[in-house]
């Protein structure tokens, strides 16, 4: 497969180059946006800010772009990947396929406004909720990625690992 930058997400064999934040407050709560299929909110699951590398941005200043376009944050100590991970998943009528890296970031800025969404965000995420590791190891809604409980739990007990952890990958 071939990465691409920014767009390309409906390409056969593109992948778009995305930064994550795992974003964790003074009480190692991690924030997590609530998204839905635009026109069906019963098809909903909860996710980590970030989105797609626009130009010749870095993946850490896109990291940062998106965290404070989806959240309002802008207060952030952004830290090392943690994780890596190739996803494919339909969304919004169209098949996305994505290389996303997961950065680590550290606030103390806890309330959320969503000011900077895209047409289609506004239309797909329904908020934003700090949740400790305890909450989302019970959650009984969808997460992603999927193992992101077991992963915050290891992160929070070990630390960042050395080097970026490879995550398998998911096609919905």
């Amino acid at each position: 497969m071939v990465v691409t930058d920014g767009g390309g997400f409906g390409e056969p064999g593109s992948l778009r180059k995305v930064a994550r934040v795992v974003l964790l407050d003074p009480q190692d709560r991690i924030l997590l946006l609530h998204g839905h299929e635009p026109g069906d909110p019963a098809d909903d699951w909860w996710f980590t800010p970030g989105g797609g590398v626009e130009g010749d941005e870095t993946r850490e200043q896109s990291a940062l772009r998106e965290l404070a376009e989806e959240t309002g944050i802008t207060e952030v100590e952004l830290g090392p990947v943690l994780w890596q991970r190739i996803c494919s998943f339909p969304f919004a009528g169209q098949r996305w396929n994505q290389d996303e890296w997961y950065y680590l970031g550290r606030t103390t800025q806890t309330a959320t406004a969503a000011a900077g969404l895209t047409e289609l965000e506004r239309r797909s995420v329904a908020g934003a909720r700090w949740w400790t590791c305890q909450e989302l190891t019970e959650a009984h809604e969808t997460v992603y990625p999927t193992k992101l409980a077991g992963l915050l739990r290891r992160l929070l007990d070990e630390g960042p690992p050395d080097r970026p952890e490879v995550l398998d990958t998911e096609i919905v």
